[in-house]
């Protein structure tokens, strides 16, 4: 059963379980059938400690604080002491164990939290699909034969399967945002310097962020509150005084006629509910998009920048995934003067956002299709090729303009499979997208 933060605190408050139960209950999911390839590595005897350490301080009636004693899982791309960090590649499987936490591991370890372990992922976090032919890819648990969606696939897997309560991923196209929708979560990626990098294995530095999966709104902005030690505004300022955009042409101009219906509905309910919706273009995002199609992406060139060994050394690409060896090969064709322009451009039309929402939100479908299914996916490398990148269409125009963004799991019931809607808004706005993501959630 999933519980959420404040459920489990309850419990250990009121000793209908404890911290340690709580953590051999999660230790036992993430080992069970359920949890299959979700996790790369269990850190069992770190969990056992720390959950030991929490129950101590419960009976002391001197819990830390909201997350003392709450079971969390890390992304294989964070650091924790004493443990390999793979980035999902058979290459790292034998990596020297990280001698430190990464700053944001150590940050939780700080305030209680217990790491059940290190999951799963797309190789060197390069797929919004989830697919791992090393370490196994994940099953969706609620859309059979589904992708788990990518990259943190094991991290969404592991919260949906209730081995833990909060898992932290990384998001650099839309790998926390995709993974949540394809999982009926809740996914938050930050702006890009809100939680520190350090300790954490790149795919594309100017893009990367640190990212959170959880059931509800109110769970992430515990753990948000926690990393940057402030207080989120309430949900009823944000929906009287917000107005949320929905782009026209980019981001909703090729919906899969299922999301663009369920999404619809959605935008009826929130209406219905008080909030002011307007439908408008956006130049900046028309703008980004029209730079993919002209240059490439830029996760592309960085992540061929951070492995141009392995590029350079035949016997190490043939050992990777060659869907991913494939990206990495196309990333470095991207010459040095796209590259350039990408830079350029980009300050530009993080700019023009800005001046073109000013006080507003944007708000549209996470992903432009359904959950796809996996197998189909697994033997055509041009269709998973294909399929990749309308996964992530919708999330990498908000990763490139550097948006701080919440995937929300849709709560209208026009399609029996997981549907999600995206708010989002521009650099630095992180309380004000969290606010109104909790007043959309908590919407009648």
């Amino acid at each position: 059963m999933r519980r959420s933060i404040e459920e489990l605190t309850s419990m250990f408050r009121n000793g209908s379980t404890d911290p340690v139960r709580s953590a051999k209950d999660c230790l036992e999911r993430a080992s069970s059938a359920s949890a299959r390839s979700a996790f790369i590595a269990l850190t069992e005897a770190r969990a056992l400690r720390e959950a030991g350490a929490s129950l101590e301080r419960y009976k002391m009636g001197r819990p830390i604080g909201r997350l003392d004693g709450i079971p969390v899982s890390w992304k294989d791309v964070f650091d924790v002491e004493g443990t390999p960090t793979t980035a999902g590649s058979a290459l790292l499987r034998s990596a020297k164990p990280a001698a430190a936490d990464a700053p944001v591991v150590a940050r939780l370890a700080q305030a209680g939290a217990v790491s059940i372990g290190k999951t799963n992922l797309s190789e060197f976090a390069f797929s919004g699909i989830g697919l791992n032919p090393h370490f196994g890819t994940p099953a969706n648990p609620l859309v059979q034969g589904g992708i788990p969606g990518g990259s943190s696939s094991g991290a969404a897997v592991s919260v949906a399967i209730g081995a833990c309560a909060v898992a932290f991923g990384t998001d650099t196209s839309g790998s926390i945002r995709v993974p949540a929708a394809c999982n009926g979560l809740v996914g938050f990626k930050p702006t890009a310097s809100r939680y520190p990098l350090r300790g954490v294995f790149p795919l594309a530095p100017s893009l990367d962020t640190v990212g959170i999966i959880a059931k509800s709104m109110a769970d992430i902005i515990v753990v948000d509150d926690v990393l940057t030690e402030r207080q989120t505004k309430s949900p009823g300022e944000t929906r009287e005084s917000a107005t949320f955009v929905v782009p026209e042409s980019v981001v909703t101009g090729d919906l899969e006629p299922a999301v663009a219906a369920n999404f619809e509905e959605e935008i009826k309910r929130l209406e219905r509910a008080g909030f002011r919706i307007v439908r408008r273009r956006l130049k900046s995002f028309e703008g980004t998009h029209g730079l993919f199609q002209e240059l490439g992406t830029l996760v592309a060139v960085e992540a061929a920048e951070v492995h141009r060994d392995i590029l350079s050394k035949p016997e190490l690409l043939s050992q990777i995934d060659q869907r991913v060896a494939r990206r990495l090969q196309a990333g470095s064709a991207i010459s040095a003067q796209a590259r350039q322009k990408m830079f350029s451009q980009r300050d530009t039309l993080i700019d023009q956002l800005s001046t073109e929402l000013g006080d507003d939100l944007v708000i549209f479908p996470t992903m432009p299709h359904s959950v796809p299914l996996l197998a189909p996916l697994e033997q055509d490398t041009d269709l998973f090729a294909r399929i990749n990148a309308r996964t992530l269409s919708n999330t990498m125009i908000g990763s490139f303009l550097d948006m701080p963004g919440v995937a929300l799991p849709s709560r209208t019931d026009t399609t029996a499979v997981p549907q999600s809607i995206l708010v989002s808004a521009p650099r630095g706005s992180d309380e004000k997208v969290l606010a109104a993501a909790q007043a959309v959630e908590r919407a009648a």
